[in-house]
């Protein structure tokens, strides 16, 4: 373990009183000799010899059903992946105390003849800013609003555990969903970065990003230490770690799921998401979370390509124009070209396409952004009890006064540039340019699929997120191939509102024939993230200027 986790465990421990989990756990230089093999080896013996690692949701199902495996094995299991690995990781924030409680009393329900739905006995990790109401914390990563009590659990958690579904703990993230800076000091290394949590590393290459603020959903899914995952999105934070972690990552329509209970950027925007392994995994947690409930499974067949029109979102195939800006990002280009090809092959007719210029309407966005936030923020801090952060200056002034825990690599430019946003929703300046980005958003998705009567669009890598984002429509992350380095290479492909079923439908024709999903191997090495030095003189650096692909 590097002595900036050792400080982590610490600090966390010192601070919150409660004890990181996995201090005991196999430290990284174990795990990168050769310790994967055998830490297999032991996820099998923990389940009884039933080998879950990389199984699907219905084959987890299936174990269970036959008695093969208990949901109260499995939960374990996970959760000794999770104490080996998330020293490493740092994908998991705490794990649910109850978590093992809860796949016993499920596993007694199954014994008679009871099965709540499609998720039973599965163990699940969901995002740091989902509320749960339980013994666990709902932080946004950070340790202002660490010991303060949500309401109840979000609708979609609701409809989780009433269709089975473990909630095994919560997942790492951006703090405050990367809203609370630029990042220019640390990008793009400390994007998956909490006081909490500490800062989230790659499961395919230690030294690569992990992109976005669902960084913990994105490794945690991606290195088995959960059956599948639970992200939000408000402009790249579902689609991007699920690129960068070979995993798949559906952002939906805007309102497809219940916003209730997620800690806001902008409800104009926001959206949680499920991510896996598979699209059969994504297809039923999406099914489950969403309202009404739907049953995505039977589209779950080959052939769905067969006969459709698929853009090629042409300037994004260009990376300098929208790309991550991580060297040797650039050679993900071709992979995407690639599954364009093999999609061919399975009878699509692909077309070029032009769903218009991001840099007409992504300043638009970021300014509706800091005037949402500012309010929605406060609206959710309403809602909470023991705690005093009522106000988005409560927030600023907790971090100012715990710099050293909370700013350590980069500041609250953001947070502080939103504060002068007053007059949310009513401000002549706030509803221009809202209306703006959101109409041209639409209209650029749109107008490329009505003109040549289009299925779906697609762009390359941790590119376009920022269309489909602030129109509000679907946006599919796919993992395409993993580039000669062991960084995963992913591509995007979107529609219209509402047009999930197609999107999962034709992911799944894909996703059969390309095979791309592989196993983390944890290459390279963690690199260290440089202290910003904002706790000595602190300065505000003034307007944040964002990178170009969102991650938030």
């Amino acid at each position: 373990m590097t002595t900036q986790s050792s400080n982590r465990l610490d600090l966390d421990h010192s601070i919150t009183r409660r004890k990181f989990i996995g201090t005991t756990a196999l430290s990284s230089a174990a795990l990168l000799s050769g310790g994967l093999t055998s830490l297999f080896r032991q996820s099998a013996l923990a389940t009884g010899g039933f080998d879950f690692v990389e199984a699907t949701i219905p084959q987890l199902q299936a174990a269970m059903a036959s008695g093969q495996l208990t949901s109260a094995q499995l939960t374990l299991g996970y959760i000794s992946r999770i104490q080996s690995l998330n020293p490493t990781l740092h994908a998991v924030i705490e794990v649910n105390p109850n978590a093992i409680a809860i796949a016993t009393q499920l596993d007694n329900e199954r014994r008679h003849g009871h099965v709540r739905g499609p998720l039973h006995g599965i163990p699940l990790l969901v995002k740091d800013n989902i509320a749960t109401n339980d013994n666990m914390q709902t932080t946004a990563g950070s340790l202002a609003i660490y010991g303060s009590q949500v309401p109840a659990d979000a609708p979609l958690i609701q409809k989780l555990r009433a269709a089975g579904a473990i909630i095994l703990g919560k997942a790492n993230l951006g703090e405050w969903a990367n809203f609370r800076d630029d990042e220019a000091e640390t990008y793009p290394l400390a994007v998956g970065w909490s006081a909490r949590g500490g800062s989230t590393n790659n499961a395919y290459d230690l030294s690569y990003t992990s992109w976005g603020s669902s960084s913990g959903s994105g490794a945690g899914a991606a290195a088995n230490l959960c059956a599948a995952a639970v992200g939000t999105e408000t402009d790249g934070s579902i689609t991007g770690p699920s690129a960068v972690e070979n995993i798949f990552g559906l952002k939906p329509t805007l309102g497809l799921i219940s916003q209730d209970g997620i800690v806001p950027i902008s409800h104009q925007q926001d959206t949680a998401g499920p991510m896996a392994r598979s699209v059969t995994d994504v297809a039923i947690l999406l099914g489950i979370m969403q309202s009404p409930q739907t049953d995505y499974t039977p589209l779950l067949q080959r052939g769905a390509l067969q006969g459709k029109r698929i853009g090629r979102d042409v300037r994004f195939f260009d990376y300098s124009y929208y790309g991550s800006g991580i060297p040797g990002d650039e050679l993900t280009v071709a992979f995407a070209n690639n599954a364009l090809s093999v999609m061919q092959s399975l009878g699509a007719t692909i077309v070029d396409t032009d769903t218009g210029d991001v840099f007409a309407y992504n300043g638009d966005e970021f300014t509706a952004l800091l005037y949402e936030f500012r309010a929605q923020i406060a609206d959710y801090l309403a809602t909470l009890t023991h705690t005093t952060m009522r106000t988005l200056a409560d927030l600023i002034a907790f971090n100012n006064a715990h710099c050293t825990q909370e700013m350590p690599y980069y500041d609250q430019d953001v947070f502080l540039f939103a504060e002068q946003f007053v007059g949310y929703p009513n401000d002549p300046n706030y509803i221009a340019a809202r209306t703006h980005a959101t109409n041209t958003a639409q209209a650029g998705i749109d107008d490329a699929l009505a003109a040549q009567n289009l299925d779906a669009i697609v762009a390359p890598h941790l590119t376009n997120s920022t269309g489909p984002a602030v129109a509000g429509y679907p946006n599919f992350s796919i993992p395409v191939g993993i580039r000669s380095s062991g960084r995963p290479a992913g591509m995007l492909m979107y529609s219209t509102a509402f047009h999930e079923a197609q999107l999962i439908a034709m992911a799944y024709d894909l996703e059969q024939a390309l095979n791309a999903r592989q196993q983390p191997q944890l290459l390279g090495a963690i690199q260290p993230i440089p202290n910003g030095g904002f706790c000595t003189g602190h300065q505000n650096h003034g307007q944040p200027h964002l990178p170009h692909g969102k991650i938030f």
